[in-house]
């Protein structure tokens, strides 16, 4: 795969999309409980250091996009915007919430938990395919 050949606007498009979803989906959706989850007091999360954390974070979402940027053609040589997002929530199945399963049991977190996690985690990789499908 030649990288040049990637949209790579749409590539942006899709992490940024999906880094703001994860700004709402832990912020006023889901943001205390998940904080009361997790066991982190407002104190703990103000002493983190945010810029790292939301740096890395987007690079790692941007890394998913590029992921998703590749393969999402692979499947479909004409892929559209039902086909992106069809394989964006397929690959989150398969991947995503049976990897988060086997830690989430082993580590004994709660369902809930899992619940806020991985719905977050379906709900981005099902943005970011629609875009990256719709974009193709």
């Amino acid at each position: 795969m030649d990288f040049a050949e990637l949209n790579w606007i749409a590539i942006l498009v899709s992490a940024g999309s999906a880094f703001a979803l994860g700004g709402l989906w832990y912020g006023p959706l889901f943001g205390k409980s998940w904080q009361r989850r997790v066991g982190l007091s407002d104190e703990a999360l103000a002493e983190a250091n945010m810029a790292l954390v939301f740096g890395v974070s987007f690079l790692l979402t941007l890394v998913i996009s590029v992921g998703l940027a590749v393969v999402i053609p692979l499947l479909f040589p004409s892929p559209g915007l039902i086909s992106g997002l069809l394989t964006g929530i397929e690959l989150a199945f398969v991947f995503v919430l049976t990897s988060f399963g086997i830690n989430y049991l082993f580590a004994r977190r709660s369902m809930a938990l899992f619940g806020i996690d991985v719905g977050y985690l379906v709900c981005m990789f099902a943005l970011m395919g629609a875009i990256l499908g719709a974009w193709s």
